[in-house]
């Protein structure tokens, strides 16, 4: 390659920073110092995020969503971000550190989706599928959300457990699909493995005829798997409207924690149906928990600690490695205090 090719690393951290600067000047504080009551974001189609259920419950205050637009993956989600085009964004932790790896200035302020017992993300076949271990996936094409987050780390991190080398794991091939077409690709054979995750696998889990490989749950645990991010000037002209909306969707976290299922559905249905988006609400009706595993949306080390690790040990990181102290932070969440209470 030409010496004089700028490489993607400078060339992302290069638009990241024109565009951020850019937005700077449109966006958060005003001149007269009045914080922002406007939150642009965006969306996902039949489904409803923890803002949006956090803003219905009234746990945002003055602060309002300004929806522009649905999102399928969350690093494009948090690029928007970065760049100006919305004012938070969600992603996959280890997709939060190789965007701040960029130069990107952003900063995670509170965990929004996770795995738990009850909610995670599974890795299925068709029932009669020969697929059982890890070997068993060479040639193999697995569908997701999105290449380069959650869904392909941890198939990764699982595929090296398995005992698979470098070469071996450059042979399975992810394919990107929107979350609602991962299904009926797999049971249409376009696909020998698909990555799903809270309704959207209950409800195929539902339909029959699938089985799973395994799960992020059953490979590390409880954990928090994403968090929403500012951009750090946004955080600086806004800190009292960040702090509102961290505090809101920690409130909303707890809230469907403790009310019944029943409860929570029919709110996030209601959602929908206001919103007035022509959405089938049929995922909803199987929401199980939001799988974050902090208090409030609290954030622990351990949370970037273990993409770090993965992404320097794959090579997607260069030099030192950053420190999950300057990836995120919970001064935002009153849950950080033992506060919190709705």
């Amino acid at each position: 390659m030409p010496s004089t090719r700028q490489s993607p690393r400078r060339t992302l951290a290069a638009a990241v920073t024109l565009l951020a600067l850019t937005a700077a000047a449109g966006c958060g504080a005003d001149a007269g110092g009045r914080q922002a009551t406007q939150l642009r974001y965006q969306g996902s189609v039949g489904q409803v995020t923890l803002p949006e259920l956090a803003a219905d419950l009234g746990y945002l205050g003055d602060v309002k969503l300004n929806w522009i637009g649905n999102v399928t993956g969350g690093p494009a989600d948090i690029q928007a971000t970065a760049t100006g085009q919305t004012d938070f964004g969600g992603a996959f932790n280890g997709a939060i550190v190789k965007l701040q790896a960029a130069n990107a200035p952003i900063t995670a302020v509170v965990a929004y989706y996770g795995s738990d017992a009850q909610t995670f993300q599974g890795y299925y076949v068709l029932q009669d599928s020969p697929i059982r271990g890890p070997r068993d996936l060479i040639g193999k094409k697995v569908g997701m959300n999105t290449l380069g987050a959650h869904a392909e780390a941890v198939l990764k991190t699982w595929l090296a457990q398995g005992g698979l080398t470098p070469a071996e794991i450059a042979e399975v091939e992810p394919v990107a699909l929107p979350p609602v077409n991962i299904e009926q690709s797999l049971r249409q054979h376009q696909i020998d493995v698909a990555v799903l995750g809270g309704v959207i696998l209950d409800k195929a889990v539902a339909a029959g005829g699938v089985r799973t490989v395994f799960t992020d749950y059953e490979l590390l645990g409880a954990f928090s798997g994403g968090s929403y991010v500012f951009r750090d000037d946004f955080i600086t002209r806004n800190p009292e409207t960040v702090r509102a909306f961290v505090s809101g969707v920690g409130k909303a976290i707890e809230w469907a924690r403790t009310q019944p299922r029943e409860t929570v559905v029919a709110r996030l249905e209601a959602i929908i149906a206001k919103r007035g988006r022509n959405e089938d609400p049929s995922l909803v009706r199987y929401w199980k928990s939001s799988g974050v595993a902090g208090k409030g949306g609290l954030i622990s080390d351990r949370e970037f600690t273990t993409w770090i690790d993965w992404l320097a040990g794959s090579g997607e990181l260069k030099g030192d490695r950053p420190k999950p102290a300057d990836l995120y932070t919970n001064r935002f969440n009153e849950f950080a205090s033992g506060g919190g209470g709705a």
